[in-house]
């Protein structure tokens, strides 16, 4: 996620159906469809994502940043 972050890509849709792992335990992320490039203090209002792994602030409309990938991944872990 900090790789993503730093290229100024917002992931937006992290799930278990979206994390692959190889033969060798290398984790891949796949499914890039809902992500969007975004500056660090950028914020979105639009809802994408699968609603068990959205932030608050993304559920509620109050506008969201690359924060909310972090959320995810909290739930996700």
């Amino acid at each position: 996620m900090g790789f993503l972050h730093s290229k100024g890509i917002a992931y937006r849709d992290l799930k278990p159906e979206n994390v692959l792992m190889d033969i060798n335990g290398y984790v891949s992320l796949a499914d890039f469809g809902m992500a969007k490039f975004m500056k660090q203090e950028e914020e979105e209002v639009s809802l994408c994502g699968t609603p068990e792994y959205l932030a608050p602030e993304v559920l509620l409309g109050e506008g969201h940043g690359m924060e909310s990938d972090w959320w995810a991944l909290g739930v996700l872990m």
